[in-house]
């Protein structure tokens, strides 16, 4: 299946389609995103230049299938298409994130949070989590008591 994502003029991502992949197929029978734009136009009343496709395996650069990586991330609702990177970004999380191009993700100021111990994984008491401090620029560890109902 093919994904494109229908882009405002601002370049949000409005909303994601799918379609059969022989509906992108040029002349010689090769799949072509410029052929799939204008199927998309033709079927949809909106301009060829603002269908982009993505795809549905890809995240933080990665695609999870073990294939190529394409665009970054799959475009979602929201998410914005960074025409200079060839990358669909999802919402900043926090103002002070910053965008990590080769991962296509957001990353805090200071890097990713830290490791959890072996201590804090064997944990069986309680769960631990570290939490992004925006006031503080600082990864804070949650402790969340486990509660056993019998």
């Amino acid at each position: 299946m093919a994904h494109f994502a229908k882009i405002s003029e601002t370049n949000e991502v409005l909303t994601v389609l799918t379609f059969n992949n022989k509906d992108m197929l040029n002349a010689d029978g090769v799949e072509d995103e410029t052929v799939g734009q204008q199927y998309l136009e033709q079927h949809n009343n909106w301009p060829s230049h603002l269908w982009i496709q993505t795809s549905y395996n890809t995240y933080a650069n990665n695609h999870i299938k073990g294939g190529t990586a394409f665009r970054g991330n799959y475009a979602g609702i929201g998410c914005t298409w960074d025409e200079d990177n060839n990358i669909f970004w999802r919402e900043k999380p926090y103002a002070s994130w910053v965008k990590n191009i080769s991962k296509a993700k957001w990353e805090s100021p200071i890097g990713d949070s830290p490791t959890l111990t072996e201590e804090q994984i064997a944990d069986t008491d309680n769960v631990y989590h570290y939490t992004w401090n925006e006031s503080g620029q600082s990864w804070d560890i949650e402790i969340i008591p486990v509660v056993i109902i019998s």
